[in-house]
């Protein structure tokens, strides 16, 4: 949940391989190889153990059910997907799948695989172990099919095998050990690329059977997940689990010795939780950890000063305010929402509160994804505006109840609680009353957001692959999801709108229609306020090498070297 390279543009090269009208062949002589299985970034020594500083506490770790880049992290470390990326950018690449193909129509795939691939129990990685896990990811039931559960499976594939809404899964079949066709119910721009979140990794078919990894319970507005998915995930990665001490808040993975490529330059792989910054970076300048993620922009220059290393990341994300239609009728009302957006100082917001590099978001996508729309009319800082909109929609005493995340620091969203306290105010200038709420970012803000609790809420979006549906798709393409634009009349035109442009297989017909959505949404629509692009950074001691900075916020720990 998330999810602008203006930092670093020329990294970043647009995606190649998408659902198109004709055969589209990827394979390794046309592509570069994953870099996990072929290090060249890291020259260090082999062993010793490397302890980072991670934002917050991961949700779980079957990444199937998360939605949380805490989780993420960790996942990436333990699985692999058959779709990954190359390092320091978001062009696709083969990972578990060596090569791919598609049919004409774009709706059947075919995945060669590589061989002798095994899971961290011994398990071999196959096109049956292909299968068994999409049609897991299928199958879900109850509770495993709630968009707080299984959010990355409905904002991409949309429904289950039960048929109560369409899906864009049609069936996986092993053709033979290394051969895996998966079949689409319609073209997307997203596919097979999509394949390269954490969200859709190959895990062992073995250990989820026996721990019952589809085990999910919902209790209250919160779910009880199973052992799999807390003490036993099992993947093909460079890292293989090893406990979750949850007293002492950290997360320790070692090398996985029967990994298929290059293996893990260090022994061990600890994630230390640290939700404050500054305790972040005080644990590494005391030398209690080796790095750690998203240091305040403030404290850069302090950090290069003192000899650490401040990787700073292309930015490929959006911050935005979101609004729900679900509870506060008069935020039905364009006028209202456009109030809102008028009383924002975007521009004060990112030159104090953001890093070096940041921008002003014009519109829900960065301006490096075709279909980005450079004649979007910009919204003006206007505190006398916003009134005038508030008095003409009868809402001068509008009231909202704004939530806000503790316990994280985001890629967008350095610094929460500061970030807050700026658009509240800006709020409260234009007569808006402020309910204000906090909760931890895992300890029910995401939940209570999804489910409408919030008026107004801050959240943001770090791009998983290069393409508008990423964005755009997963914020409105489901009208009842956390905007809840099914308040609205044009909710379910605007999904439909973004179907019907994801599943156009020309590209250039494509990039049109989205530019005339990106127009639409912000200039008749409205469900939020996007804020800012920004360019999140990691810090290291000095003698940790071979780590790449990545705009999706995915590095890969196994080149890593200590010393």
């Amino acid at each position: 949940m998330p999810k602008n390279f203006t930092a670093l543009r020329s990294p970043m090269r647009r995606l190649a391989v998408v659902g198109v009208a004709g055969a589209t062949v990827l394979s390794l002589a046309a592509c570069a190889q994953s870099q996990r299985g072929n290090d060249t970034a890291g020259q260090g020594k082999v062993g010793g153990t490397m302890t980072f500083g991670a934002e917050g506490a991961p949700k779980l770790f079957d990444p199937f059910y998360a939605t949380d880049g805490a989780t993420f992290r960790i996942s990436r470390q333990i699985f692999e997907g058959l779709v990954g990326f190359e390092p320091g950018t978001a062009k696709a690449t083969p990972e578990l799948a060596e090569k791919w193909a598609s049919s004409p129509d774009g709706k059947t795939w075919t995945f060669t695989l590589r061989e002798g691939v095994k899971f961290h129990d011994n398990t071999d990685f196959n096109a049956e172990a292909v299968c068994f896990n999409f049609n897991r990811w299928y199958n879900q039931k109850g509770a495993g099919q709630s968009d707080a559960v299984s959010q990355y499976w409905v904002d991409n594939f949309g429904g289950f095998s039960d048929g109560a809404k369409p899906s864009l899964y049609k069936s996986c079949t092993a053709k033979d050990p290394k051969t895996a066709v998966v079949e689409l119910t319609a073209t997307t721009s997203k596919f097979p690329d999509v394949l390269g979140l954490p969200s859709f990794s190959m895990q062992s078919p073995t250990a989820m059977q026996k721990f019952k990894a589809d085990d999910v319970e919902a209790q209250g507005d919160s779910f009880k997940f199973n052992d799999y998915a807390l003490k036993n995930p099992t993947g093909t990665g460079p890292f293989k689990f090893v406990n979750y001490d949850t007293a002492n808040n950290s997360v320790e993975l070692a090398r996985f010795d029967g990994y298929r490529g290059d293996k893990a330059k260090l022994d061990k792989l600890i994630f230390k939780i640290i939700p404050d910054e500054t305790a972040r970076k005080q644990a590494l300048q005391t030398g209690d950890i080796d790095g750690y993620d998203y240091p305040a922009p403030a404290d850069w220059a302090q950090l290069k000063n003192q000899g650490f290393n401040v990787a700073i990341r292309p930015a490929f994300n959006i911050m935005y305010l979101g609004f729900t239609q679900k509870n506060n009728a008069k935020l039905k009302d364009i006028k209202v929402r456009q109030a809102i957006a008028h009383a924002i100082n975007r521009e004060q917001l990112v030159k104090s509160q953001l890093p070096e590099g940041a921008s002003v978001a014009t519109q829900f996508i960065p301006d490096t994804v075709d279909g980005y729309n450079p004649d979007v009319k910009k919204i003006e800082y206007s505190t006398a505006k916003a009134k005038q909109l508030l008095a003409e929609a009868g809402a001068s005493d509008l009231t909202v109840n704004f939530y806000w995340p503790s316990e994280v620091t985001r890629p967008y969203m350095p610094n929460p609680k500061d970030i807050f306290g700026a658009i509240s105010a800006d709020l409260q200038a234009a007569g808006i009353k402020v309910n204000v709420t906090t909760k931890p970012w895992n300890g029910g803000y995401l939940t209570d957001v999804d489910q409408g609790k919030a008026d107004l809420f801050l959240l943001g979006w770090t791009g998983d692959y290069n393409t508008v549906d990423n964005f755009v798709g997963t914020f409105f393409g489901n009208p009842e999801n956390r905007f809840y634009t099914a308040g609205s009349a044009w909710g379910t035109k605007l999904a439909a709108d973004l179907k019907k442009a994801d599943a156009e297989p020309n590209k250039a017909a494509r990039d049109q229609l989205y530019k005339g959505l990106n127009k639409q949404i912000m200039e008749e629509y409205l469900p939020g306020v996007p804020l800012s692009h920004s360019p999140p950074a990691l810090v290291l001691k000095k003698d940790i090498k071979g780590l790449v900075p990545s705009p999706l916020t995915a590095e890969e720990f196994g080149p890593v070297s200590k010393g």
